[in-house]
């Protein structure tokens, strides 16, 4: 089980990403965000390059270790999951940038 503050690594390039590496929670110098996790859940590694052949984009992983904790789907106008609570990171003058994000690509 993952609980509490961890860090996350992000995928240059991905959306989360472009998201992320303007805010207070992104450190440039390891590529990574710290957010706070509460799950038991974990992608099934046998099913993760099936996955990826269709387009599905792994942008965020433990650092150290193969458990994924984001992922994209390209072209979508904002498609993007977390295995973390980015409400836990939010507050009402300074939402996590996934809220943000998607509220900018609700008003486009």
């Amino acid at each position: 089980m993952r609980l509490g503050g961890r860090d996350v690594m992000v995928k240059p390039g991905s959306r989360a990403y472009e998201l992320y590496r303007k805010s207070r929670l992104f450190n440039e110098a390891r590529s990574t965000v710290h957010e706070r996790f509460r799950h038991r859940y974990e992608l099934n590694p046998e099913y993760r390059g099936l996955l990826e052949s269709k387009g599905l984009v792994f942008s965020g992983w433990a650092p150290d270790q193969p458990i994924v904790q984001i992922l994209e789907l390209p072209g979508h106008r904002f498609f993007i999951g977390t295995q973390y609570h980015p409400e836990f990171t939010s507050w009402p003058m300074s939402p996590n940038p996934l809220f943000a994000g998607f509220v900018e690509a609700c008003t486009a």
